[in-house]
């Protein structure tokens, strides 16, 4: 078989594997994790000698085979760049893990402390069909109704379908006419301002429930969370969030013994209940502004370390965390870039819904009383313009210390293999120079890289499967 009767990717992957800078190319994809999308670096590192200055080492990507340096994108999304998120994935469940358990600088004893998980829902903007399951887990039907009620634009209000979780159906609305997409998109726009606004209503409830004042509570008791955005099915995001009560000093400090979960469980309720925010300024002139709240259904449950209890087990709640720290909108049936304007949305390969909610965030980007939200560039996301993923200093650890130790433990590997003095001893120093060279695949590219991020996986899954199987105890031998 020649080279003209395959196809062009594996044409283009051959293509590049017969180049002479493939094997020195492909050690550096590698090295990225496979990254989708690797940023190409020009540049120089000095390390010097701090008393003569001799130099000890240089690298120059001028000398590479490829003439440039690849390093990862660290994008979080999946659906951007698969090998980056999986890591970003792996940094957040540690983040979380440590606070519920204890570990990268976090004491054990934070096992201890009153914790729960909560989920802060959207209100309803509109009928949806949903996916709905039974007590024995069997679908049900979506929204039975017995006298076949029709709305005002004579569209049926119920659906006796029953959807499967994957179903396209699934959060599209069963009236579109009827349905609030300018309140729906204006409430995405504003649900990182009703997560600030929660975050400070907080403290205030539970001095209140305690009958003592703010500041007296805060000499006894902190309160630390973290927290991550999700898009339901319906375009709207929620909020799932650890909340945890500590004493003053962090999870260093034990909470007071009237700290418990029942406390903070009522206060969240009652915090989140009291929260109104309007959609913009009041104009006299105008129609009155939309006041928006969190929806009715929000979910407090306790988190323990086994499962037995009525709650959620901390494992489970990190690696639920984690999962949807690298998705976006995209899980909503829209795309995962900025649209830069309205005429390219009808040739969007998206859900109808999510059409119709990307046009009302571009023609209520127009109007005066919305345009300080950047409701425009947020139309890809549905108006959402928040971070998907944020938590209080106090914790665990940051994504910035697990970047840095693989940083300094890579950094570490590379020195004594260069046989090269440690530089805490302060007897070297390093200069460096990098230039933007460019982003992404070239020519035949894409399929090396997505066949090492496969390698890679796998090699992670099978370390991960003996660790496991290693803390599994032997069954005792017979007598």
């Amino acid at each position: 078989m020649t080279l003209e009767h395959l196809s062009g990717e594996t044409r283009a992957a051959l293509e590049r594997a017969a180049m002479p800078d493939f094997d020195r190319w492909q050690r550096m994809v590698y090295a990225t994790g496979g990254c989708a999308q690797p940023v190409r670096l020009h540049g120089e590192r000095l390390t010097l000698d701090a008393a003569t200055g001799e130099i000890l080492d240089v690298y120059r990507t001028a000398d590479e085979p490829t003439g440039f340096l690849l390093t990862a994108c660290g994008n979080r999304r999946a659906s951007r760049c698969p090998a980056c998120s999986a890591v970003y994935k792996d940094d957040t469940y540690h983040l979380i893990i440590s606070g519920l358990r204890g570990g990268k600088g976090v004491p054990e004893d934070v096992g201890g402390h009153p914790r729960v998980f909560a989920t802060f829902t959207a209100p309803s903007f509109g009928a949806v069909h949903a996916h709905r399951t039974g007590r024995d887990g069997k679908t049900l039907s979506c929204r039975p109704r017995r006298d076949s009620p029709v709305c005002q634009h004579g569209r049926y209000e119920g659906c006796g379908r029953r959807h499967e979780r994957d179903d396209p159906q699934v959060g599209q609305p069963l009236c579109v006419s009827c349905y609030d997409y300018q309140g729906a998109v204006l409430w995405n726009a504003h649900a990182g301002e009703l997560w600030r606004r929660f975050t400070q209503a907080l403290p205030v409830t539970l001095a209140r429930l305690l009958g003592v004042r703010r500041a007296v509570l805060r000499r006894t008791l902190r309160l630390s969370y973290a927290k991550v955005a999700e898009y339901q099915a319906r375009g709207l995001v929620h909020f799932h969030a650890v909340i945890r009560l500590d004493g003053p000093d962090g999870p260093t400090s034990p909470p007071p013994d009237w700290a418990t979960v029942s406390l903070l469980d009522e206060a969240i309720r009652q915090a989140a209940a009291q929260i109104v925010i309007p959609a913009s300024e009041e104009s006299p002139a105008g129609p009155p502004a939309i006041l928006l709240r969190w929806g009715d259904q929000i979910d407090v449950r306790p988190v323990y370390v086994s499962t037995d209890l009525d709650g959620v087990s901390d494992q489970r709640v990190a690696s639920y965390i984690a999962k949807y720290a690298t998705k976006g909108a995209e899980s909503a049936g829209t795309v995962d870039r900025p649209i830069r304007h309205a005429w390219d949305v009808p040739a969007l390969n998206v859900t109808e819904h999510a059409r119709r909610m990307i046009y009302t965030c571009f023609s209520l980007g127009e109007l005066p009383r919305y345009r300080d939200i950047p409701l425009r560039q947020r139309a890809h996301m549905l108006g959402y313009r928040g971070h998907f993923s944020t938590k209080s200093r106090h914790y665990s650890t940051t994504l910035g210390d697990l970047r840095q130790a693989r940083a300094d433990h890579r950094a570490e590997q590379a020195r004594l293999i260069l046989g090269l003095p440690d530089p805490a001893d302060g007897k070297t120093f390093t200069i460096s120079e990098w230039r933007y060279a460019g982003s992404g695949h070239r020519h035949g590219e894409p399929f090396w890289a997505e066949l090492a991020r496969q390698r890679i996986a796998t090699a992670r899954k099978i370390t991960r499967e003996r660790e496991v199987n290693r803390t599994v105890p032997e069954e005792c031998p017979p007598p």
